[in-house]
């Protein structure tokens, strides 16, 4: 899926003169052979980064270019350049794989191109983790005008890169849609297609202006009132805070200690939905409101322990803790005990779902609670599924 390019390397110095040796006298040493050297992905987008300042033109992935014999250079390469080089043994020449680049270009915050592309490269683990297909993301934000537009697609072309844009103005996208055409760049229009749909779907014209404009403005909806209703709500519930308020939450969550209650609870608030979060402490009675409230509203985190007890001691460690001062905070013993603490509370009441956090980001169990959360307040039929998620 990728194309390796053979780079030259100018700056790489030979074997030096000797001291005693005249520099006007011819080498009568064999000039050795450069070696085969191996690029990081550090190194590839360094050179390609300074490639591209200095206006050259870039050569395409898949082109191969004949390697010279090392001479000594004008300018010998930073100590961190040549660090950045792996080497190969029993190789002669000087290699580089570079990987291939995907532009994105907005004339927004860029955010949508970028979560979408990022969503995508997702399905390409399999050879992105290892590198055997590397590729590289350029974000280009804020282009607004075809001019600007049409310099960074004439660089995309030099470079051979995927071009991902998000232009809201018909007339940009249609300019670069013909751009990419002209130079045979792949390009993707992200914004374009459902836009029109939308539009057809409603019989409105869509206003043609991104987000923040300066002649577009923005009322201040209902919702955007009750997010921040929301946001505050849900810090002033932080911690188990005013357990006398969780019948006015719309979610209520549950669990030990460094289970991502706090920021999952943001997170939500930022959506509108109300949340308080209640801690699990062994020891700690927990508060009768949590029983007394509607339970369907309510889940339950769990963690690996082994995880947990890593996050735990990072956190101690942040907190000034040391050897002296260890407390059963992140000892594993007390990590499991606490677990299953919290698991026996679980297991009293089976109508709180369980969710695994363990290796899920923010997002994807902020997903998971506001698909139980709406299926339950919509009654929708669910097929029968396991309590932990």
């Amino acid at each position: 899926m990728w194309a390796s390019s053979t780079l030259r390397l100018p700056n790489i110095r030979p074997t030096p003169i000797s001291s005693n040796q005249n520099p006007s006298e011819p080498d009568t040493k064999p000039v050795p052979q450069a070696r085969k050297l191996k690029g990081s992905a550090r190194l590839n987008r360094w050179s390609r980064a300074r490639t591209i300042r200095s206006g050259r033109k870039l050569d395409r992935p898949d082109q191969q270019v004949e390697v010279l014999e090392a001479k000594r250079p004008p300018v010998e390469a930073t100590e961190s350049e040549l660090n950045s080089v792996t080497k190969i043994d029993g190789d002669d020449d000087v290699e580089l794989r570079v990987g291939k680049s995907i532009y994105m270009i907005s004339d927004g915050t860029g955010w949508t191109a970028e979560h979408s592309v990022n969503a995508a490269l997702g399905q390409f683990e399999h050879c992105l983790v290892d590198r055997g297909c590397p590729v590289n993301t350029h974000l280009f934000s804020g282009i607004e005008d075809v001019d600007r537009l049409m310099e960074i697609v004439k660089q995309a072309a030099k470079e051979g890169a995927m071009v991902v844009y998000t232009l809201a103005d018909p007339s940009m996208g249609e300019s670069a849609k013909q751009a990419c055409q002209l130079w045979g760049i792949p390009s993707t229009d992200i914004l374009g297609p459902i836009t029109e749909a939308i539009a057809a779907h409603l019989g409105v014209s869509p206003s043609g202006l991104p987000r923040g404009a300066p002649g577009r403005t923005i009322p201040l909806s209902e919702e955007y009132f009750r997010r921040i209703e929301a946001i505050e709500f849900t810090i002033k519930q932080d911690d188990g805070a005013l357990p006398q308020n969780l019948y006015k939450a719309d979610i209520v969550l549950t669990g030990v200690s460094r289970t991502g209650k706090t920021p999952l609870s943001i997170y939500l608030a930022q959506k509108g939905y109300k949340v308080a979060n209640v801690p699990i402490v062994m020891g700690i009675e927990l508060p009768k409101t949590l029983f007394e409230v509607d339970p369907e509203k309510v889940f339950g985190l769990t963690i690996n322990p082994v995880i947990l007890q890593a996050i735990r001691k990072a956190r101690a460690k942040s907190l000034g803790f040391n050897i002296e001062t260890r407390s059963n905070y992140s000892e594993m013993d007390y990590v499991r005990e606490e677990l299953e603490f919290a698991r026996r509370n679980f297991a009293q009441n089976p109508v709180w779902p369980v969710i695994e956090v363990t290796g899920k980001a923010i997002e994807e169990t902020a997903a998971v609670i506001l698909r139980l959360y709406h299926d339950r307040k919509h009654r929708c039929s669910m097929p029968t599924i396991s309590k932990r998620y």
